[in-house]
């Protein structure tokens, strides 16, 4: 099971200090056209291929560009005990910084 946050928690979690738990699940492609400084990227391919190894104290927010995506890898990643929030709206309801 996981929760979910509206884009305006998210930036507020953003804006705590919480960079390095952002987890960018969209496609190579469009990470590198712009994304959350400091977001790790696991495209949701890579994620529904193979396990990967998380800090599994850690909550992570996860992020795509609308938010459905990043509610398939969150189904994904809570089934592997990791604790998640799926960013509602994503990257297109994002009003901070962005870099490439």
């Amino acid at each position: 099971m996981y929760s979910s946050m509206a884009s305006d928690e998210f930036y507020q979690f953003y804006k705590q200090g919480n960079q390095q738990a952002i987890l960018d699940v969209r496609e190579s492609d469009e990470f590198a056209s712009g994304h959350i400084p400091n977001a790790q990227h696991l495209p949701l391919s890579l994620l529904m291929e193979e396990a990967v190894e998380l800090e599994p104290t850690q909550t992570y927010a996860v992020i795509c560009h609308s938010g459905a995506r990043s509610a398939l890898a969150c189904q994904i990643l809570a089934s592997q005990g990791y604790q998640v929030i799926n960013v509602l709206g994503g990257m297109s309801a994002w009003k901070g910084e962005i870099t490439q």
